[in-house]
């Protein structure tokens, strides 16, 4: 048989790839069935229900042209504009609004006297019902109320004094069935009323047309009114406050004319204060530079490690005298060994070395002298600096309060004089604009009986009530499926970690937090850690003992328990290891095992117990157990200490694996210093349990460090509960081949 081709497994891969996505799909849609089911039912069932109860509705449109008003002439790019930007003008956008106003609705319905008429139905009695769009913005209608019922009371607070609640629910009616539709591209709009009569549709989608244009007229006149009259009183008042401003600064520039020619010498004073300031930050960078060389001379003279200090290097008298004192030094030493100490050249040779000693003394201490008086002057220089800044800064205020009267009363003279000027040219306009009593409104094409009815459209309407519905519920439930970002898959530990996954521990019915391999445990447990035990024998080929650091990002997930037979799967195979409670803030090794924590690691690590008194045998053959001991007060520093690295290395030649239950590592620091010190991490996850951004921020916490990891464990899978993540993995009939075949290896 000929092998595949690049391009055939290319092919392969890309379809195996495409199955598993559907797969993913299903597998959601299924785990969530009994949200995704329920929501499509009821939602479609509701909607098909009540499109076929729906009342014939008939829709009557009435087309007018809304002219924005402006001046009479106007050039070419201004018109461009104006057609390009018609659509998001805020004119148009306030004459929709205005077209389904409560006002205008009320005007309306006054013109045709129907404040009795509540359906506006022209008399036909109508079953009621609705559509699907009505239901589902009735819904949304009810849900806002639900949600914001101080905003409708407001609402309601609102309406005027006059209208009653009768009346008020008459124009609620009209407005639902009144729709402005505005055309693109165009200054058309249409106004559409429905109703279950033709010609009453017709009849109310005129009269809105009408009432608007009446309306209109009337706005323009009223607003030229009572803007002419409102320019004018504001006109009167800013005149005299113009004139009493002018007036005020007209009088302070006589009393103190200084003022306006105190500017250059403003001007020296800012320029003297900025150099001032300038130079108190050098004064205060060199005081603070040699303050540092002063402390840093101090503490190499009090702890005898001046000679190395660069300022003594490099006097060369110093180091002649040092020259001079090591050969006398040498020369004693050569007389000493030949002649004895009582030879009568020594007391000589010891005199000179002293005399130099006394030498190299004093030249110290007028280094010292010298770089004390450095630092005293800049601290000197400084202070005066400051003094000198303080001052100017108080010269520099006394001259800006004269110049900043003066200021303010100038801007407020140009200021109100613009007011003015603005208010003078408006009363002007609006004078002009108030005489053109034309409308801006006109009707294009009235509104004519419909012949056949908008609503109900059965097929359309049963379609989209089967999509919307079929939407609705996988949204949901791919929602749910979303927003549950807990780790439960092996293909989530691959795709999300980017670690190897080497095997799911699944639940224990029974002693979950204590279950060993050697305890009677159901035999899918049993496979399970034998299957992790290959992959990790495997993964490591260093020489001596190798050092398995087992932890999680957070409590709870099970690394103690997959610690503990993760070593007991070891010894099985032959291995001889050594089982280490490295969680010396909370401990749970020993009481998996049933032995005291003391003494233990922590006992060892400060010299309170020996290594032999410490591990302790278990029932498993080759497996040894070293618990915590006593809980300390600083288990990072004492795992961060040489003698924990030298324990960890005399274990080399009594053991092939040494296994170490961590800290979480989101927890404390423990983990990393542990991880340091292994040659590989196993990370263990709580199946529907560990978040994605916890188990991401632990492997990066990991990797800053340089850990090595060996693979991820998913412990604690419900198999039973949740198969539809695990059937790539897990079988029923993998569980009964595991029970013919128990026994242990």
């Amino acid at each position: 048989m000929r092998a595949p081709t690049p391009r055939n497994r290319s092919t392969v891969h890309a379809a195996a790839d495409s199955d598993a996505q559907v797969y993913d799909y299903l597998r959601v849609l299924y785990r969530r069935r009994w949200v995704a089911v329920p929501v499509f039912l009821v939602l479609f069932v509701t909607s098909a229900i009540n499109t076929v109860r729906t009342t014939p509705v008939y829709e009557a449109t009435a087309e007018i042209l809304i002219e924005k008003d402006g001046s009479k002439v106007a050039n070419l790019n201004d018109l461009f504009q104006q057609q390009e930007t018609w659509y998001n003008d805020d004119f148009y956008q306030t004459q929709y609004r205005i077209l389904q106003s409560r006002s205008l609705a009320r005007r309306t319905i006054t013109a045709l006297k129907m404040w009795d008429q509540h359906d506006f139905d022209g008399g036909v009695k109508t079953q009621s019902g609705f559509s699907l769009r009505g239901a589902i913005f009735s819904g949304i209608g009810t849900v806002a109320r639900l949600l914001k019922p101080v905003r409708a009371q407001q609402a309601a607070a609102t309406r005027p004094a006059d209208e009653t609640a009768a009346q008020s629910s008459v124009i609620d009616a009209f407005l639902g069935r009144l729709t402005v539709v505005p055309i693109r591209n165009s200054r058309l709009v249409d106004v559409k009323f429905t109703s279950a009569s033709p010609e009453m549709a017709a009849r109310l989608a005129n009269a809105v047309s009408r009432a608007y244009i009446e309306q209109n007229l009337e706005f323009k006149f009223l607003a030229s009114k009572e803007a002419n009259d409102w320019l004018g009183d504001r006109l009167a008042e800013q005149r005299k406050k113009v004139e009493e401003s002018e007036a005020a600064l007209q009088r302070y520039k006589e009393q103190n004319h200084s003022v306006v020619t105190v500017d250059d010498r403003q001007n020296i004073v800012v320029q003297k204060l900025a150099d001032l300031n300038a130079a108190v930050t050098r004064a205060k960078t060199d005081r603070l530079a040699k303050e540092a060389f002063y402390n840093q001379l101090k503490a190499a003279q009090g702890s005898g490690g001046i000679d190395t200090f660069p300022a003594v290097l490099a006097n060369e008298y110093i180091q002649k005298i040092k020259s001079e004192l090591a050969d006398l030094q040498r020369q004693r030493a050569q007389l000493a060994d030949r002649y004895g100490q009582k030879w009568p050249e020594l007391t000589r040779i010891n005199l000179a070395i002293q005399t130099s000693e006394a030498k190299l003394k004093v030249e110290t201490d007028r280094i010292m002298a010298s770089v004390r008086n450095d630092y005293q002057a800049a601290l000197a220089n400084e202070n005066s600096l400051v003094v000198a800044l303080e001052a100017q800064k108080s010269e520099a205020l006394s001259q800006d309060a004269k110049s900043i009267q003066f200021g303010v009363l100038q801007r407020e003279a140009q200021s109100n004089r613009q007011i003015f000027d603005n208010l003078m040219q408006r009363t002007k306009e609006t004078g002009i604009s108030g005489e053109l009593k034309t409308s801006n409104v006109r009707v294009v094409d009235e509104a004519e009986p419909p012949r056949g009815p908008v609503l109900p459209r059965t097929g359309r309407d049963l379609t989209l009530a089967l999509l919307i519905a079929a939407f609705c519920g996988a949204g949901l439930a791919f929602g749910f499926e979303y927003l549950d970002n807990r780790i439960k898959s092996p293909q989530e530990v691959k795709a999300h970690l980017d670690l190897p996954f080497l095997g799911m521990i699944p639940t224990v019915a029974e002693n979950a937090d204590r279950a060993l391999l050697n305890d009677g445990v159901p035999a899918d447990f049993i496979e399970s850690f034998r299957s992790v035990r290959t992959s990790v024998l495997f993964s490591s080929a260093e020489e001596g003992a190798h050092k398995l650091v087992v932890t999680s990002s957070g409590p709870g997930e099970g690394k103690s328990l997959v610690a503990s037979n993760m070593a007991v799967a070891l010894a099985q195979a032959g291995q001889r290891v050594l089982l280490i409670d490295g969680d010396m803030r909370r401990p749970r090794i020993h009481e998996i095992f049933g032995e005291k924590a003391e003494p233990g690691l922590s006992n060892v690590l400060t010299g309170n117990s020996k290594v032999a008194d410490a591990i302790r045998k278990t029932s498993v053959p080759h497996l040894s157990f070293l618990p915590s001991g006593v809980i300390p007060p600083n288990p990072a520093e004492l795992l961060a200490s040489k003698r924990y690295r030298e324990f960890l290395g005399v274990l080399n030649t009594a053991y092939d694996w040494v296994v170490i239950d961590s800290p979480p590592v989101l927890a404390v620091a423990d983990a990393a210093i542990h991880a340091t010190l292994a040659s590989g991490v196993l990370f263990v996850l709580g199946a529907d349990r560990t978040t994605r951004q916890a188990a991401r921020t632990a492997i990066e916490q990991l990797q800053a460090v340089d850990a090595k990891f060996v693979g991820a464990v998913l412990n604690g899978v419900n198999v039973r509960r949740n198969p539809y993540y695990y059937s790539h993995y897990y079988h029923k009939d993998y569980r009964r081949y595991y029970v013919k075949d128990s026994h242990p290896h």
